[in-house]
């Protein structure tokens, strides 16, 4: 086979080399021209040899002989894969993790590691299984935030050599396997019940002591008002023992000024004009003609004999002693109701029981006042009729 070559005319020969200075021109041009953006930096070689970090914006570069290395200088994320531990109590464990990483020095990252990523990675898991071997399996579920500390502590050191910063380490997940799951609910489950048994039982005896209190509380009113029932009775009795005895002495007192009248009637119609009348008989007769006239003054205008007894006769019929035997029977009356009152306001404020009064001793309290009470008034009642006599 016979090749023949054709001759190129001068003018397409100096258009092919032109052509051909041109691309080679443009592609110097590009290979010249280095865009490196604003997150990123970029480790430049010549020959093979690093010569600086190429900053963001426009860069020149030797072009053929010259390569770029790019390095994100933002905040990156590594997924460390599932990982299989056991811990110090021999409980098989998985566990798998997240480091947040950040390159700080590229030039470290370019000559120091080669490749950091992966590298990280390695260390991430081998210091995620060592961290769990030293942990019991109770720590490892529930020391989360201890974990990771330890975890990032044990990257700072090797990671700082190569010009990366270990931002953050979160272990998400670690799975005790299938048995000690199925231990731990069993456990779980016999852990619930005993509470729920304890509650149960701690309701139903503070139900107990509720219903005692109550009870208590209940009979403790009772009492106090069987004994203010009876405190009211007793007064009752002995204002009307005194009213009676009282009323006995203006019958005897109206009985004696009626005998009066009629002796003085019967002296009237005497012939003699000189008359002795005794001194309580004259008292009793000026109070009697006041009732007659309901008033103690004359038309003269002279005051007529008091209505008042005077002390003898006070004396003589025990009128002293009877108010002052009321007088001290309401005064007891109020104390006892003030002091009931008092011990409701305590029971209604909810007052802890064990500072009130047993109801045996209340009644028995109560009783013992009731009979001093009754011997109180029984004794005025006595005394009555000797002072009237």
């Amino acid at each position: 086979m016979v090749v023949e070559l054709i001759p190129l005319q001068t003018g397409e020969a100096v258009l092919f080399i032109g052509a051909l200075v041109l691309v080679v021109v443009v592609a110097a041009l590009l290979s010249a021209i280095e865009i490196v953006d604003a997150y990123e930096k970029r480790a430049l070689t010549v020959f093979g040899e690093y010569r600086k970090l190429l900053e963001p914006g426009i860069n020149f570069v030797p072009p053929f002989v010259s390569n770029t290395y790019r390095f994100d200088m933002r905040t990156q994320t590594l997924d460390v894969p599932r990982q299989e531990a056991i811990t110090r109590d021999n409980s098989p464990v998985t566990a798998d993790a997240v480091v947040y990483i950040k390159v700080m020095d590229a030039k470290k990252a370019f000559l120091e590691v080669d490749d950091y990523k992966k590298a990280v990675s390695n260390l991430a898991q081998t210091t995620l299984r060592a961290v769990l071997g030293d942990m019991e399996l109770d720590d490892t579920l529930n020391k989360r935030q201890e974990i990771n500390a330890k975890i990032r502590h044990e990257l700072d050191e090797p990671t700082d050599e190569w010009g990366i910063r270990v931002e953050s380490v979160e272990v998400r997940e670690v799975n005790p396997s299938k048995d000690v799951q199925r231990a731990m609910e069993q456990q779980t489950s016999a852990e619930r019940k005993r509470r729920a048994m304890i509650l149960e039982a701690q309701g139903e005896r503070r139900s107990a002591v509720e219903k005692a209190e109550g009870d208590k509380q209940s009979e403790i009113i009772r009492a106090q008002g069987e004994k203010q029932s009876q405190i009211l009775e007793a007064q009752g009795d002995a204002i009307s023992t005194v009213l009676r005895a009282r009323s006995a002495e203006s019958m005897g007192e109206r009985a004696v000024i009626d005998k009066g009248m009629d002796a003085l009637t019967e002296i009237g119609q005497s012939e003699s004009t000189t008359f002795v009348l005794p001194q309580e008989l004259t008292s009793m007769v000026g109070r009697y003609g006041k009732h007659l006239s309901g008033s103690d003054v004359r038309e003269d205008g002279e005051q007529l004999q008091s209505l008042e007894f005077d002390d003898e006769t006070r004396e003589l019929i025990g009128l002293d002693d009877i108010a002052e035997i009321i007088g001290e029977i309401d005064q007891e009356a109020e104390m006892d109701v003030e002091a009931m009152e008092q011990e409701a306001q305590r029971i209604k404020e909810g007052e802890d029981p064990a500072t009130i009064s047993d109801p045996d001793d209340v009644i028995e309290e109560m009783d013992q006042e009731f009979q001093q009470t009754d011997g109180g008034v029984e004794d005025a009642v006595d005394d009555e009729p000797t002072a009237n006599n």
